[in-house]
Parts: structure tokens; sequence; C-alpha cells
């Protein structure tokens, strides 16, 4: 299924109209609608999509690497957010801190934290 608008508006893909003003779904149009649909399903937004099926190759190549850094710094970031789970069923150390697997991800830093820290120095500072 194709649906109207999205990709269209933003010019990921271009659909033929006829006289009537109808549009037109040749071969190579549901091929483009097949990519623009596989590279939402990898998170690409459609600007993102529209600047990947560019012309020029360099642009496209650029957006594509782009995602594929961020989705293999994603992949790091939820393997050593398994691993510091099961060292935490398995309690392998009292602090998960001192076990070398787990100690970056421990101590990163943890925004809720950050934001109330900020918050309690903002009240007290006033």
């Amino acid at each position: 299924m194709v649906r109207r608008g999205g990709g269209e508006q933003v010019g990921a893909l271009a659909v033929k109209r006829d006289a009537n003003s109808y549009r037109g779904y040749d071969d190579n149009t549901l091929e483009q609608a097949r990519t623009v649909l596989k590279l939402r399903q990898v998170g690409l937004s459609l600007p993102e999509i529209t600047a990947a099926m560019a012309p020029k190759k360099s642009e496209a190549q650029g957006v594509v690497r782009a995602k594929i850094e961020a989705l293999e710094n994603e992949v790091r970031r939820r393997r050593q957010a398994i691993t510091f789970l099961q060292h935490t069923v398995e309690r392998r150390r009292r602090y998960l801190d001192d076990c070398p697997d787990c100690a970056t991800f421990a101590r990163e830093p943890c925004p809720w934290i950050s934001r109330a820290k900020r918050l309690l120095t903002s009240e007290t500072c006033s």
C-alpha cells in the first residue's frame, strides 16, 4: 500500500500524474516506494530519505553512513545495557562500577540525576 502525502511532499517519492491528475505507479515508482518504506523502517526521516535517494552519490552516501554510525552506536549501547543487566542479575561484583565490563556503562551520567542536581542547585541559589 502506498499512502498519499508524506514522502511525496518532501520529494522522497517521484510520482507521475496523468492528464486527470491521477497518480500513476509504474514499476520504477513502486520500487522507489519500497525503498522509501525500507529506509523508514531502519530509522531514516523523510528528509534523510530524500537526501539518501539524491542523484549525487556522495550526498546519498553521507546520509547513509551517518545512519550506519548512529545504528552502530545504538547497538554498542544496547550490548552494554545487556551486559550490565546480566551482571546485575548474576551479582558478579558488589558494585557494578567495579566490574571492568560494566564500569563505563555504570558510570555514564544519568540525565535524571543531572537534571535533579541542576534543579536543586537553582532552588538553593535563588
